[in-house]
């Protein structure tokens, strides 16, 4: 798992907390799921909030993380594969 350590800036911690929302509205728009944010939404913080110090965005950034992967993790892992995927034998390679 990621840890915001002391060496990142500030800034890249208010990117990677924007794209933290961006993850969960664009799940929430392909599932048509909200994922609840109670913890996240008690905080009072957001990527825009630029004079929030590193520490709560650092905590808001692992809160939020935790909570769109804990309402994925509710959901069952539903895989189909058609028989053509199953049977083949041939693998692709990039070079």
């Amino acid at each position: 798992m990621f840890v915001p350590g002391d060496r990142v800036q500030k800034e890249e911690l208010l990117h990677l907390h924007m794209l933290f929302i961006h993850v969960r509205k664009y799940y929430e728009t392909i599932t048509n799921e909200e994922i609840p944010t109670e913890r996240y939404n008690m905080m009072h913080i957001s990527p825009v909030h630029i004079h929030k110090n590193k520490k709560s965005h650092k905590e808001a950034i692992l809160v939020l993380g935790q909570e769109i992967v804990d309402h994925i993790n509710q959901k069952p892992a539903v895989l189909s594969f058609s028989h053509e995927m199953s049977t083949s034998t041939e693998i692709a390679v990039e070079n």
